[in-house]
């Protein structure tokens, strides 16, 4: 008997006996030699775009927020901090009136090299040897409020970077107050120090869920 490879189109392959000859006949379509771009091409993984503006303000505002909850930022640096982004956001807004509502690919690109700079000291912020330490009494659990309240506006959105900026000076100063009142009285504040203190607290509590009533707020990035 003899076998005899023949190419066909009808099958990728097909075994045809020729019953008048004894013949072997083994055909196979040439297609099934060559293997399918689906298969051989593996399917490219999808292409990771830069965040839009939006998100990149946000994820900023996020690890601030983070930062004051956990009091590794404290409130000289969230202020510092905030006040840059305020900053930003104020050029942006200002370069978007100027073009009809969008930014121009250079100033997409100064824009994120502002907030790369902004996020290296979020970082350094976070990770240095200054924290906010609240302490185990009233005062301390009275500042440890206010910033938790703080860091919940950052995170919702209801605070603005330059709110956040504006609130975190006045707890800055408050603290400043208490450090040298303490310092002043071997480490401990007097009667009348507490009462101030207080009061100086009320007044940044009013002003807390005011600016996180109002109309002004941190535009939060669209999901995709």
């Amino acid at each position: 008997m003899k076998a005899t490879f023949l190419k066909y189109g009808a099958a990728s392959v097909a075994l045809l006996i020729s019953a008048a000859g004894g013949t072997t006949v083994l055909a196979q379509d040439p297609s099934a030699a060559q293997s399918s771009p689906a298969a051989s091409t593996p399917t490219p993984a999808p292409e990771k775009k830069d965040p839009s503006i939006a998100q990149r303000k946000e994820n900023q505002q996020d690890r601030i927020g983070n930062g004051v909850k956990s009091g590794q930022l404290t409130a000289g640096e969230t202020a510092n901090l905030e006040s840059k982004e305020a900053a930003i956001n104020k050029e942006t807004r200002t370069e978007r009136a100027a073009n009809g509502g969008k930014l121009t690919g250079a100033e997409k690109a100064q824009v994120n090299r502002q907030q790369n700079q902004v996020s290296k000291q979020i970082y350094a912020d976070k990770h240095n040897a200054n924290t906010a330490h609240y302490g185990n009494n009233a005062v301390g659990q009275r500042r440890e409020n206010q910033q938790d309240r703080i860091a919940q506006g950052v995170k919702s959105g209801q605070l603005t970077a330059g709110e956040t900026a504006k609130l975190e000076k006045q707890q800055q100063g408050i603290n400043k107050q208490v450090a040298t009142d303490r310092k002043a009285n071997g480490g401990k504040l007097n009667a009348s120090e507490k009462k101030q203190v207080n009061k100086e607290h009320n007044q940044a509590s009013r002003n807390i869920y005011n600016k996180k009533h109002n109309a002004a707020t941190q535009p939060k990035a669209k999901k995709p």
